[in-house]
This record gives structure tokens, C-alpha cells and sequence, in this order.
């Protein structure tokens, strides 16, 4: 029997579990709870594109959640009803407030934005490496949430929430925008590019006596996954169907980072892993602060619940296991059997 390349193993892992969490979820799971799977779905596509740039490179990157607001507020103000605009927006770019735009095309134009901004801010910062990259990009997370927030020129301005944006309605969109994402970082991480970005991860110095332009990889790392973040901002938006400059700023970055570092921040691998199985353990922790029964037993959990078990997880993950969930592995078939079901190689022994 044929074996299945270890590339296209490498590959349906994690296309495998974004559509198994779509078809389980779409047939499994309450109305009350519906969003809520979704939006696991979106996160999905977030930090996969994340792991374009971080995981490739070894730089931490904080304003990666810059391009998915970018993104958000394009295909929003873009696919608001022309007649909304007018009657509510009446401060936009006359470009933005006379013009709509179908959810397709708005997807493309938020990942166009998403790249164009990623390749202006990362000519500068991508000279940078360590806490120095971090801080930077953090200051760029810091600047366009305050861009988004007070300009009424291309939003509503003084902090209120962008509405009446058209909505997703069932489970297909995000996982056919999850999936989309995952396979072009894939793409991307089995290019020649991919390679030599992780090259100069492994060894810097290495890398540049053998002729690699570190600051062009990195740039360009960090504009595709503009793009995908900016593409995944407009998979959120049109899931809720409004959008304020606090759901895509600080507590978005920390949950999308610890998403990538629980599953295993240097394989695209982990990175789907990381971000369903904190998805599904947010889904548990918010339900719980509402209220919930589990075997008979009543849990009400306090405010605030989600985000600091996301930290005890976090912090264990990293004490107990620094590499990550999946141990910063792709998936294939020979690595998660058992040692014993594995066909025998030239160097192990038969007996």
C-alpha cells in the first residue's frame, strides 16, 4: 500500500481538526453556544496567521491583532448598506460612505490592507529582534487602536461600536476562511522562503554567511501574515456583526499569543491545536461564569474566570512543557502512532 506523502500528512492534520470542530459543532451543539464555536473557528485562521510570522522567525511579534482590526473596520465600513452610511457614518471618507461592497470582495480588501500596512510598519521593525521587535510592535498595536478609535473619518469615532455590518450565519464560512489560511501558511512555511526565514531563527549568523537576507525574509513573513490577519479580522466581523476597538486590542493579543505558545509556537501544527483547544476551554470557562451543571454539580464561576484560567494554562504549559502541546511537531501518521505500530526502520531493530 501506497504510504501518503508526509507533506499532505503534514498538512490534513490540521484542515482534519478545523473541519471535524465545523461538522461537530454544526450538529452538536446548542443555539446558545453557536458564536461562541464559531468564533473558535476565527481563531483559528488568527493564529495561524500569527504563526506565519512568529513561528517562522523566533520573533514575538504584539501587533499582529493591529492588522486583524485593520481588517475588521474595512470590511465593515465597506459592507454597511450604502443608505446606513449616509444616514449614520456622516463623517466618512466621502470614498467610504458612498460606496458598498459584497462580503467576498470585502475579504479581499481586508487582507489587501492587512498586507499594504504590514509591509510599510515592517521595513523599520524588522531590523529589530528580541524585546526590542516586541516593544515596537506593541507601540504599532498602540497607534492603530488609537487611529481606529478617534478618527470619524474612516469610523465612528469616539470609541462607539461599528453596527449594521452584514453577518456570517453558519459554521462553512469560517472553517472555509480557517482552512484557506492554514494552507497558505503552509505553502509558505515549505517554500524556500519559509526555509530560510527558519534558518535565520536557528542560527542568525549561520544564516547570513550563507548569503539569506534576514530583514527581506522577515519582512516578508510579517506581510503575509498581515494579510491572513487581516483577512481573519474580516471573517470576525461578519460574524457579530459590529466591531468595537476594545474586542481587537489588548486581551485579543494575549489570548491569540497564548493560543500559539499552549499549542507549540514552531509548528503550524500546533498552532490549530492551540487555538481549539484554548477556544473550547474559554467556551467551558465563560459558560461557567454564567452558570453551569456538570454531573449534578453547580459551577458558577466569578467574572473574570476566562482570562485567568487562559493564564494558569498558559503558565503550566510553559513550566511543564516549553515546546508546546504537539512539542512544536507537524502532524503525521508516524509520529503520533505508538512506537510499537510504526513499520520498522533501517534503524531500529525488528525484535
Amino acid at each position: 500500500m501506497r504510504r501518503v506523502p508526509a507533506w499532505l500528512q503534514e498538512l490534513a492534520g490540521p484542515v482534519v481538526l478545523v473541519a471535524l470542530l465545523a461538522v461537530a459543532s454544526d450538529l452538536g451543539v446548542s443555539s446558545a453556544d453557536e458564536v461562541k464555536f464559531q468564533n473558535a473557528l476565527v481563531f483559528v485562521a488568527i493564529v495561524a496567521a500569527l504563526y506565519v510570522f512568529v513561528g517562522n522567525s523566533g520573533v514575538i511579534s504584539f501587533g499582529q491583532v493591529s492588522f486583524v482590526a485593520l481588517g475588521a473596520f474595512a470590511s465593515g465600513v465597506m459592507t454597511i448598506p450604502q443608505d446606513s452610511k449616509q444616514g449614520v457614518l456622516t463623517t466618512l471618507f466621502p470614498l467610504l460612505r458612498d460606496h458598498t461592497i459584497s462580503n467576498f470582495w470585502s475579504l479581499v480588501l481586508a487582507a489587501g490592507l492587512g498586507a499594504v500596512y504590514a509591509f510599510l510598519v515592517g521595513i523599520p521593525l524588522m531590523r529589530l529582534s528580541g524585546i526590542a521587535a516586541g516593544i515596537a510592535t506593541l507601540a504599532v498595536l498602540g497607534i492603530t487602536y488609537n487611529i481606529l478609535t478617534y478618527w470619524n473619518s474612516i469610523g465612528p469615532g469616539g470609541g462607539q461600536t461599528l453596527s449594521l455590518i452584514p453577518t456570517t450565519t453558519d459554521y462553512w464560512t469560517p472553517a472555509a476562511g480557517a482552512i484557506a489560511v492554514i494552507c497558505v501558511a503552509f505553502a509558505y512555511q515549505r517554500s524556500r522562503f519559509g526555509r530560510q526565514l527558519r534558518a535565520a531563527r536557528e542560527d542568525p549568523a549561520a544564516a547570513r554567511a550563507a548569503g539569506i537576507d534576514i530583514h527581506r525574509q522577515r519582512l516578508l513573513a510579517f506581510t503575509i501574515s498581515g494579510a491572513l490577519s487581516g483577512f481573519a479580522g474580516g471573517l470576525y466581523v461578519h460574524l457579530y456583526g459590529s466591531i468595537s476597538t476594545g474586542d481587537v486590542y489588548l486581551d485579543l493579543t494575549f489570548v491569540t499569543l497564548a493560543m500559539l505558545v499552549v499549542g507549540g509556537i514552531s509548528s503550524l501544527f500546533g498552532a490549530v491545536v492551540g487555538a481549539i483547544a484554548i477556544s473550547l476551554f474559554r467556551i467551558l470557562l465563560s459558560n461557567s461564569e454564567q452558570g453551569i451543571h456538570i454531573f449534578g454539580w453547580g459551577i458558577h464561576a466569578p467574572g473574570g474566570t476566562n482570562l485567568i484560567g487562559i493564564a494558569i494554562v498558559m503558565l503550566v504549559i510553559l513550566l511543564l512543557r516549553p515546546s508546546g502541546i504537539t512539542g512544536g511537531r507537524e502532524f503525521t501518521v508516524a509520529n503520533d502512532l505508538p512506537r510499537r505500530l510504526r513499520r520498522p526502520t533501517r534503524t531500529e531493530p525488528l525484535g
